[in-house]
C-alpha cells in the first residue's frame, strides 16, 4: 500500500495524476484578493509584535503603525520619543536593524539556522526600545539569563523572545549563557546600541553586553575551567559606569548532579577571581551556577565581602527560583523541581556604598506565541542604586 501511494505522489508530482492541472487559472481579481489578505495578516503580526514590545492594546499598536507607515521600527521610535524629539528622530532615522543587509548565520547544533527572519518586522530589534528608558546616573541595571540554546525547538521564535525582553527592559548590562553561533549574529545585527563580547565561538558559550551609552569597556579576558567537559570557562570583563570601575563576570558552571566536584571547583575560581581584584573595584558576578544549596553549604560560608544579591535583599520569595520545572513547561519533563541555578554575587569596592543592590526580579514567565517560554530558566533582573 505504501508503495502504491508513493506511486500516486509522483504522478502528482508529474502531473499524470487524472485530477492534476484542472484547477482553473488565477484571475485578477483572485490574485488582488489573496494579496490583501496576506497583507491584513502581516499587519496583525506587526500589531501583535508592537504590543508585546510596548506593553500596549491593539488599537494603540494599529495606529502608531498607520502613522509611519507599517514600518515597526520607525513605529517604536514614534511611541518612545517625546513629541519635542519627533524632527531629530526622523533626520537620523534608518533601518539601523538592516543596515548592510542579513548577514548569514552559522551553523548550530545539528543545522543551520537563520534567526533574523525578516528585519523590518521581526520584534528583535534591541535598538528601538533604548529609547524607553532615560538615561540615569543614578542607577543601572543587569539582566543574567541561560537562553537555552541548545534546545533547537522553536528556536527562531524563543529567540525572538529573547532579545524583546532585552528591548523592554533596555538594561545597561546583560549576561547570557548557553548562546550558539546564530543567537550571536542575531545580536550582533539588531543590538547595535550594545557592545557584544563572547566568551568563545565554537559549540555554546556566553556572552556580555554592554550598552554604549551607559558603559565603557577597559578590557576583558577569559579565564579556562582546566578540567571542564562541558566547554565551560569564565568571561571578565573590565568597565566603567558612572566614574565606577566594575569587573563583570559571567559563567555557566558544569551541569547536572553528577558534575557535583567539578562546578564547586569552577565555583572557587569565581569567588578568588572575585577576591583578587583590585579593592577599589566593584565585582558583580552573574550566571548559571547550576549550584544546589546543600552544595554552597558544604562549601562554608563565603568571604566577608562577597555576598549573594538574592540573600542581601532579605531572600525575596518571588525571585527565588529560576528553574521550576512546576511552571516552566518547556522540558515537558516528568520530575517536579524548583532550584535557584542562576545566581548574582556581588563585592562591593573597599572604600563602599558606591553601588548597592536595590531589587530582583524574574523575568521571561510569559509564553510566547509558539506555546513555549523564551528559555527553561527564567532570567534575572537585577537593579542597581549608584551613589555620586
Amino acid at each position: 500500500m505504501e508503495a502504491v501511494a508513493m506511486g500516486r505522489r509522483e504522478e502528482d508530482k508529474e502531473g499524470r495524476c487524472p485530477q492534476a492541472g484542472r484547477e482553473p487559472p488565477l484571475t485578477a481579481e483572485k490574485v488582488k484578493e489573496e494579496n490583501e489578505l496576506h497583507l491584513a495578516k502581516r499587519r496583525k503580526v506587526l500589531c501583535s509584535e508592537f504590543a508585546a514590545i510596548t506593553s500596549s492594546d491593539a488599537a494603540v499598536a494599529r495606529s502608531f503603525l498607520a502613522d509611519n507607515d507599517w514600518h515597526l521600527q520607525r513605529a517604536l521610535n514614534a511611541y518612545f520619543e517625546p513629541p519635542l524629539e519627533e524632527e531629530k528622530e526622523e533626520d537620523v532615522d534608518v533601518e539601523k536593524a538592516g543596515a548592510g543587509g542579513v548577514q548569514p548565520a552559522c551553523p548550530g547544533p545539528g543545522s543551520w539556522i537563520d534567526l533574523t527572519g525578516d528585519a523590518t518586522t521581526s520584534n528583535a530589534d534591541v535598538n528601538s526600545a533604548d529609547l524607553k528608558q532615560k538615561e540615569d546616573d543614578s542607577s543601572f541595571s543587569l539582566i543574567t539569563w541561560n537562553i537555552d540554546g541548545l534546545d533547537v525547538g522553536n528556536l527562531k521564535e524563543r529567540a525572538r523572545g529573547i532579545c524583546s525582553y532585552l528591548a523592554l527592559y533596555s538594561p545597561d548590562v546583560v549576561f547570557l549563557q548557553e548562546v550558539i553561533q546564530p543567537h550571536l549574529r542575531l545580536l550582533e545585527m539588531r543590538a547595535s546600541s550594545y557592545t557584544v563580547i563572547p566568551g568563545n565561538i565554537d559549540g555554546y558559550f556566553t556572552v556580555i553586553m554592554l550598552k554604549k551609552s551607559r558603559v565603557k569597556i577597559l578590557k576583558y579576558e577569559i579565564i579556562p575551567f582546566p578540567s571542564t567537559s562541558m566547554m565551560r570557562n569564565l568571561l571578565v570583563v573590565h568597565v566603567s559606569i558612572s566614574g565606577n570601575e566594575l569587573c563583570l563576570m559571567t559563567s555557566h558552571l558544569e551541569s547536572t548532579k553528577d558534575h557535583s566536584k567539578e562546578r564547586m571547583k569552577q565555583l572557587k575560581i569565581v569567588l578568588n577571581k572575585m577576591q583578587k581584584e583590585s579593592e577599589s573595584t566593584t565585582v558583580i558576578f552573574g550566571g548559571d551556577t547550576n549550584l544546589r544549596d546543600s552544595e554552597v553549604a558544604k562549601l562554608g560560608s563565603f568571604p566577608n565581602n562577597i555576598m549573594d544579591i538574592w540573600e542581601f535583599l532579605g531572600k525575596p520569595q518571588h525571585c527565588r527560583y529560576t528553574w521550576d520545572t512546576y511552571s516552566n513547561t518547556n522540558l515537558n519533563a516528568e520530575y517536579k523541581c524548583k532550584l535557584r541555578f542562576d545566581r548574582i554575587y556581588f563585592r562591593p569596592a573597599a572604600d563602599g556604598g558606591h553601588i548597592i543592590p536595590r531589587s530582583m526580579d524574574l523575568i521571561g514567565l510569559e509564553k510566547l506565541d509558539c506555546g513555549r517560554f523564551p528559555s527553561d530558566h527564567w532570567g534575572l533582573l537585577c537593579k542597581f542604586d549608584v551613589i555620586l
